[in-house]
């Protein structure tokens, strides 16, 4: 199995094709992650108020403990402490839980951008040279069977009428000539069908 042409000329092209593919995967790649950092950034607030509420918690907790210390009051002045620092728990929860969804937002926008953005160009890029692998390696099977040379032969009288002017034209005709089975004609179609698939004789 032969991944690319032997002549040049397609040869350049398909690794033109593939550079240019692999580029475009990379740069989406590059989009996809641009964009999930742009989505953390919105995380900043859920993360600001995770730290205060914590910070606000543990504090009105020192501060509860230390109330419940005063005789005789120190229960009655520890109870809304101790409530305040429930709500300002609850103030860090809401802040991790605002950051955990944005967090699992900016993942999935990220992976949804690299599968579509490679999907589309594996779309546009495999299918053509998938085609051209199976069409060479035919191609060259053809050539090698028993009278192979006759079949490219004709598939370059069936082809362009364009490439068949390079082609020297016996008395006669190219179709005739092929028809009478002039082997120099058969030879030099054979050539060229194969140079229309990028392969060498």
């Amino acid at each position: 199995m032969r991944l690319y042409a032997q002549t040049p000329a397609r040869r350049s092209r398909q690794v033109v094709a593939d550079l240019i593919a692999v580029a475009l995967i990379a740069a989406a790649v590059k989009f996809a992650l641009v964009v999930h950092h742009a989505i953390m950034l919105l995380a900043e607030p859920g993360r600001e108020a995770q730290s205060a509420g914590n910070s606000l918690s543990s504090g009105l907790d020192d501060a509860g403990d230390a109330a419940s210390k005063v005789p005789l009051v120190g229960d009655t002045l520890k109870k809304p402490l101790r409530s305040a620092a429930d709500a300002a728990t609850g103030l860090s929860d809401a802040g991790q839980s605002l950051e955990d969804l944005v967090g699992r937002v900016a993942l999935l926008a990220a992976i949804a951008l690299i599968v579509l953005s490679v999907a589309f160009v594996l779309v546009l890029w495999l299918p053509p040279r998938v085609r051209w692998i199976r069409r060479s390696t035919t191609t060259r099977r053809l050539l090698d069977a028993p009278g192979g040379a006759d079949l490219l032969a004709l598939r370059a009288l069936t082809g362009p009428q364009r490439a068949l002017m390079a082609v020297p034209t016996p008395p006669g005709g190219l179709a005739d000539a092929w028809r009478r089975g002039d082997q120099r004609v058969i030879a030099d179609l054979s050539r060229l069908s194969l140079r229309q698939a990028g392969l060498r004789p």
